[in-house]
């Protein structure tokens, strides 16, 4: 192994030296302990720490890295206390995830690295958003984000490098080839000859370093910030390396040819490194041996210190306060003047005076720039805020969902637009496993908005129709809302761009054009979790939300006799549970309305929830009514067949006579 110094003064050298030491000699003492039975899990970087340390070391402490599993020289290079490293794998409340996530699924804003969640994938757009929050503020920072050769496979890091590229984001992708992915070799991973390759589809540069030569990695890292700095773009840089041990210890090396191993083993990052500087005078035995004595010692100190901290005492309040970023929510009220528009003109208000109120936030979507977006809610917004925040993106819905987390962490505001609800299901992973769980793992909020245009009844078939609240209603750490009036949408959307968590917000295309609406021409908000009561009566509730409420109406309106309360729940999580109980201790019978599919609809769990705690005011079963549990059709006759608006007139009859 050759290593070209440069211009690398023998300070430089040693000081590389002692950060790749330093992970090396941590690893050793988790191996011991794992055998001693005093670490549960570990997963190894020996063989790695060169790609680790030296990416780490050429950036700024205030420059993100997003790392992987196994590099641990990340974290020690960025001088984070191996007693709160210790903690964090021990399960300790002194950790950076409360005993909540294990080894590095943690990311900690105070020394700026972001750790990763076990699908891999997401990361990679996350450090597109970081680089592009970065890049508004010209602030010449780079981005770097690891990920090995078996997440090249992931449709995420397709999708990441494609934004990247065509946003022309500073982004350093890191991937470290280390020959396997868990047991799986390169052969059986991928055709091409060198991951680097995948670069030139995407129009990207791609370079090939020596993964074990620390000098190497250091330089050449060195020269591209520059050069990103002063022509801001990403690059892809296969690592070629390898894994020395399991991919995690209890896995082995089984599979791993002895003569692979033994090649390997000649190639050791830190034994050739260290046999480098002593050949040239540049390190001596004895301060090697000084160097060891004084990491030893403090990993000693700081285990012992992390042993000492006493065991996480859980608590429910604990767990469940933790689940979302607190909101204080704040009352923005409105003066009387008032205009007559329709819904999707309250949903183009709310994004317009948002946009000027947040100044960091940043919309992104297929075809919202100068097209508009499909029903056209953004039209002129470019004109209005720039393309740097009216954001047209690839057909890549997974990737841009983890940007706007990205964006979050890097101090701005997202609103992400689904072209249609249904196509949220290929980025399905980042909200449910990224978003929703991030303040709970390790205190990172998500500041992001989904908008979801759904819902049937005009004849645009199974894959632009549905509503599927459902998906996110019963997933911890989302808000879920869903208004069915201009007023509430306006005052609801605003809401949702103030409160730091995710949001899913649903927008019926159905009332888009057909429903009209006083609402106020200035800025305003609505709480999330407070329905509202559209008509009160004495003999049954209904709940109803979205489209619903409107058939709702329709029937009461061809009944006047029905003395219903009527429920607009508006947003489904947080749920008014205060309300819908209130209502159905008085009235005694309760109809739960929902245009989505009968079986595992939210209707089902506001059914349970009436049953447990309003069971001996009930005088009849508590009644679900919901669209076919089938696909929704195209054709309009088998579309109105699916939809559930005959059955609930029939339904509701039914149960007044009970």
């Amino acid at each position: 192994m050759i290593f070209y110094r440069q211009n690398l003064t023998n300070t430089e050298l040693l000081d590389l030296y002692k950060k790749i030491l330093k992970p090396r000699l941590i690893e050793e003492k988790m191996l011991i302990l794992i055998r001693q039975g005093k670490v549960s899990k570990w997963f190894s970087g020996i063989g790695q720490e060169a790609i680790a340390v030296g990416v780490t070391a050429v950036l700024d402490q205030s420059e993100y890295i997003l790392p992987m599993h196994r590099n641990l020289g990340v974290f020690t290079t960025r001088e984070i206390p191996l007693h709160r490293l210790f903690s964090q794998w021990q399960g300790k409340a002194n950790g950076f995830t409360k005993g909540r996530d294990r080894s590095f699924h943690f990311g900690t804003q105070e020394y700026n690295i972001i750790g990763m969640i076990s699908h891999l994938g997401p990361q990679l757009g996350i450090a597109d958003g970081i680089a592009l929050a970065n890049k508004l503020q010209d602030n010449k920072k780079i981005t770097a984000v690891f990920t090995g050769e078996g997440a090249t496979s992931e449709g995420d890091f397709h999708e990441a490098l494609n934004i990247a590229a065509v946003w022309k984001l500073p982004v350093m992708f890191v991937i470290e080839n280390n020959g396997y992915g868990l047991s799986t070799p390169t052969n059986e991973q991928y055709a091409c000859e060198n991951l680097a390759d995948k670069g030139i589809g995407y129009g990207i540069e791609s370079w090939i370093i020596d993964g074990n030569n620390i000098v190497e990695v250091y330089n050449k890292l060195s020269q591209l910030k520059k050069e990103m700095q002063e022509n801001p773009r990403p690059v892809l840089l296969e690592f070629k390396t390898f894994r020395m041990r399991g991919h995690e210890e209890a896995s082995g090396t089984k599979y791993v040819p002895q003569d692979l191993m033994d090649q390997w083993e000649l190639r050791d990052p830190v034994t050739n490194y260290r046999k480098y500087l002593v050949e040239n005078g540049i390190l001596t035995t004895e301060q090697d041996e000084q160097f060891h004595a004084e990491i030893k010692k403090e990993i000693d100190e700081n285990w012992a210190m992390a042993n000492a901290e006493p065991e996480i005492e859980p608590t429910y309040s604990g767990e469940l306060d933790d689940v979302y970023k607190p909101f204080q929510y704040e009352e923005y009220t409105h003066n009387s003047d008032t205009k007559n528009i329709r819904f999707i003109d309250a949903i183009r208000n709310g994004l317009e005076q948002s946009m000027w109120r947040h100044r960091n936030l940043v919309i992104m979507g297929q075809d919202i720039a100068e097209y508009g977006g499909a029903f056209k809610i953004t039209d002129g917004f470019v004109d209005a805020f720039g393309k740097d925040r009216i954001r047209n993106t690839p057909i890549c819905e997974s990737a841009v969902i983890s940007t706007g987390m990205g964006l979050s962490i890097n101090g701005y505001k997202a609103i992400v637009e689904m072209q249609f609800a249904d196509f949220v299901s290929t980025g399905f992973n980042p909200i449910v496993n990224l978003l929703a769980k991030s303040h709970y793992r390790w205190g990172e909020n998500a500041d992001v908005v989904v908008r979801m245009p759904c819902g049937g009844g005009t004849q645009a078939g199974p894959f632009h129709s549905q509503t599927n609240e459902a998906w996110f209603t019963k997933t911890p750490g989302l808000k879920v809302v869903y208004p069915a009036f201009p007023y509430d949408a306006k005052g609801l959307l605003n809401t949702a761009v103030n409160d730091p968590n995710p949001v899913l917000f649903f927008e019926h295309k159905l009332l888009y054009r057909s429903i009209y609406q006083d609402v106020p021409t200035d800025y305003y908000t609505i709480p999330f979790g407070k329905a509202a009561l559209l008509k009160e009566g004495s003999k049954v509730t209904i709940v109803a939300f979205g489209a619903p409420v409107h058939w709702a109406l329709d029937t009461l309106a061809k009944h006047p006799e029905i003395d219903a309360d009527l429920i607009d729940l508006r947003s489904l999580q947080p749920l008014d549970t205060e309300t819908i109980f209130a209502s159905v201790k008085k009235t005694g019978k309760a109809i739960i309305y929902q245009e989505d599919t009968m079986f595992g609809g939210i209707a089902s769990d506001i059914s349970a929830l009436i049953m447990e705690n309003c069971f001996e005011y009930l005088d009849a079963p508590v009644k679900r009514v919901a669209s076919l549990d089938s696909p929704i059709p195209f054709t309009k006759a088998l579309e109105d067949q699916f939809l559930p608006r005959d059955r609930f007139e029939e339904t509701l009859l039914e149960l007044l006579r009970y």
